[in-house]
């Protein structure tokens, strides 16, 4: 069977679809009252689904291809979205249907928002990685000096996936979007990741009716915490562990060099460390962090970056306030919680991990 299950926003209820072939059939899951049908895709996406997408509709529908990439999470892409959209007849009775991984729909979402004061939009993802984005309202760009700096809070109209699309991904994406499963793993479902370690490969692609499942469960723990706290003043924060760390290597290393999941994998594999130090308990970080190598992560963190430029870049998280660095740690898998970490003792950290 294909999940179907919803999301509850301040603002409305969405359905989230998991469905294999789906893509064949989107118009038919879309309210047909819209005006317009606005997609924005990518380079990587458009060769491949895009007119398949297009077929499914019985009215023309307006593209837009944005150059794959973190790069085009900026305000000159977003300005360019908006102006196009105008041009092209974009009203507020239109809707924005964002199909591609996290980057279009980070931005797809955020022109939604923006556009003419806010209009639908539907997400569509094709990357693993994006299930997680997909799900919860957040939209954002990127400065030069951070990570979804810009952005807003604005729910989808509904969240479709179609995991046949998936078996398309590299091998590096489809580890990438891994990183996510295992974070959800770590901080909410134990169980979850103990099945990951068990019956997928991050080299390669698992057959549909896993990808359905972990899918399921995957985006049902992202559901729970989004519920409870849709505008990240409590436990939504928790879904940041392994970012701290894993944006400011982003940012260092310049968007599009790293994968958002391989930052991720090492800043998880370095806030276990971290949690290990400031609660004086034992997680058995070991392990974990060779279970994370197994499935091609790489965990030491990279020699060719400054610690004192990490520093003043995790200074700048959206989590810290007042100049104090806050990470997600774990008290213990399941037991995430948000705390200030003195800068010493990172530094210490990190020159451990091999960073000048």
């Amino acid at each position: 069977m294909s999940p179907e299950f919803t999301v509850r926003a301040s603002s409305h209820t969405y359905p989230v679809i998991i469905e294999p072939g789906c893509r064949h059939k989107l118009y038919e899951k879309i309210n047909h009252s819209y005006s317009q049908y606005f997609i924005i895709t990518d380079t990587n996406v458009s060769p491949l689904y895009l007119e398949e997408v297009k077929r499914s509709f019985k009215k023309t529908a307006v593209v837009y291809t944005i150059p794959a990439g973190e790069g085009s999470k900026s305000l000159e892409q977003f300005e360019k979205i908006c102006s196009f959209a105008l041009d092209h007849g974009i009203d507020r009775n239109s809707v924005i249907i964002a199909l591609g991984g996290g980057v279009v729909g980070d931005i797809a979402g955020f022109s939604a928002a923006s556009y003419m004061r806010g209009i639908d939009f539907i997400q569509v993802p094709t990357t693993l990685l994006a299930h997680d984005s997909s799900v919860g309202g957040k939209t954002g760009i990127n400065l030069p000096g951070g990570k979804n700096m810009i952005g807003a809070f604005h729910a989808p109209k509904a969240v479709m996936f179609d995991p046949e699309v998936f078996h398309t991904l590299p091998e590096r994406e489809w580890r990438s979007g891994l990183a996510e499963v295992i974070k959800h793993g770590l901080i909410y479902d134990y169980s979850l990741y103990s099945w990951v370690c068990e019956n997928v490969s991050a080299r390669q692609v698992p057959d549909t009716s896993k990808l359905v499942y972990l899918l399921e469960r995957s985006v049902k723990v992202k559901r729970a915490i989004v519920e409870s706290d849709e505008k990240e003043k409590g436990i939504r924060a928790f879904l940041n562990f392994g970012h701290t760390l894993g944006h400011a290597i982003e940012a260092e290393a310049g968007y599009g060099l790293w994968t958002h999941g391989e930052a991720v994998a090492m800043g998880m594999a370095f806030a276990l460390k971290v949690s290990e130090e400031v609660f004086q308990t034992s997680l058995d970080s070991g392990k974990i962090i060779n279970q994370l190598e197994q499935l091609g992560y790489h965990t030491s963190l990279p020699e060719n970056m400054n610690t004192d430029r990490l520093i003043d870049r995790m200074k700048r998280d959206k989590k810290g306030i007042n100049g104090q660095i806050r990470f997600v740690l774990l008290e213990a898998p399941e037991r995430p919680k948000l705390v200030s970490v003195e800068e010493g003792m990172l530094r210490n950290l990190i020159q451990i991990g091999g960073v000048k």
